[in-house]
């Protein structure tokens, strides 16, 4: 085992450091995700929030090694703990490798975006958790199918033993989601990756959405890593909280004092842009200035000081500040602290 594992503490389930995943264009460079770090515990949260375009989505996806090309990983490492105590480093991984085909299911499960374009339309849901099951624990087809059935009805899918049996656009958009975590589920991963589980759903089926997945997580006691832009969502489920702007963790720390102490200027101007019952009537609700820079073009420097009102001439502008602690709890990339 490598000696760079040494720095990790040794209770956390997933460590990310450092993590720079970079599309190669020929118009130029994406820096997709570009330095991320953060930790995910068993049994616990972690709320990864931020505009569309920050990086969430490539985050989830450099763990699990399905970055699409001329996307590549290059630089930084992700550390997962096993069931059994051994350390893997997955960056050094083949992406079609047998290893990481293992993990993928079996360690750490992926709730995706769009369930309707996720799944096979081709292939009933059945088949599809069939052949996980099948894949990850040898069991025979007779006895993956029960197992289907029984993850089916885990997540609240009424007549599983009829519903394995459709295709995902017979289902409703509350129950292909349902069904997505199902498959996510079906082997028993300790950590579910969540990429915004409850967009494209009513607000009465993410409630009934976000009640399931808490509820799974405290029958089986897995992390799991929620990936949204609904900070409502995040004050709900989330124990720890990373927020990230241009691929850059910006402000990291505990749900409480994430929305009762932001430090980040852009952390602060994402909670003030919520509405309130408590907000005077017909008020416009405060903006960020500006929008997310094109990837082509990133401001030198902080990347967020086009937008920030409380930027240093000089600092901001010309030097990248480096995510430090504030406190016992909060940590914060901002000049600000320094």
């Amino acid at each position: 085992m490598s000696s760079s594992f040494i720095p990790h503490p040794s209770s956390f389930l997933l460590s990310v450091r450092n993590l720079k995943t970079y599309f190669f264009q020929d118009e130029g460079t994406v820096k997709a995700v570009d330095g991320a770090t953060f930790d995910v515990y068993p049994g616990k949260t972690l709320g990864i929030v931020g505009e569309s375009g920050c990086g969430k989505s490539v985050t989830a996806q450099s763990i699990l090694r399905i970055v699409d090309a001329p996307g590549k990983i290059v630089e930084g490492e992700i550390v997962l703990t096993r069931a059994d105590g051994s350390q893997v480093e997955l960056t050094r991984l083949h992406p079609d490798g047998e290893e990481i085909r293992a993990i993928r299911g079996a360690d750490i499960g992926l709730v995706f975006q769009e369930p309707m374009t996720s799944f096979s339309p081709v292939h009933t849901v059945g088949n599809q958790i069939i052949e996980a099951i099948r894949l990850h624990t040898g069991a025979s087809e007779k006895e993956a199918r029960q197992r289907g059935i029984e993850a089916l009805h885990s997540v609240g899918i009424p007549k599983p033993e009829r519903r394995i049996d459709e295709y995902a656009f017979e289902l409703s958009g509350g129950l292909r989601q349902r069904a997505m975590i199902a498959v996510a589920l079906s082997c028993n991963p300790r950590l579910l990756i969540a990429d915004e589980p409850t967009t494209a759903l009513d607000v009465t089926t993410q409630a009934q959405i976000l009640d399931l997945l808490r509820d799974l997580q405290q029958q089986r006691g897995m992390a799991i890593m929620l990936i949204t832009h609904n900070l409502g969502v995040i004050a709900e489920m989330a124990d720890e909280v990373v927020v990230m702007y241009l691929g850059r963790v910006v402000e990291e720390g505990s749900v409480d004092d994430i929305f009762h102490a932001p430090k980040h200027p852009y952390t602060k101007a994402l909670l003030s842009s919520i509405p309130s019952i408590e907000s005077t009537p017909r008020i416009k609700l405060p903006t960020i200035t500006g929008s997310i820079p094109h990837p082509y073009n990133r401001p030198s420097g902080c990347p967020f000081y086009p937008r920030c009102e409380s930027y240093i001439q000089g600092t901001c502008d010309a030097q990248e500040p480096a995510l430090i602690a504030v406190n016992e709890r909060q940590k914060v990339s901002c000049f600000l602290y320094k």
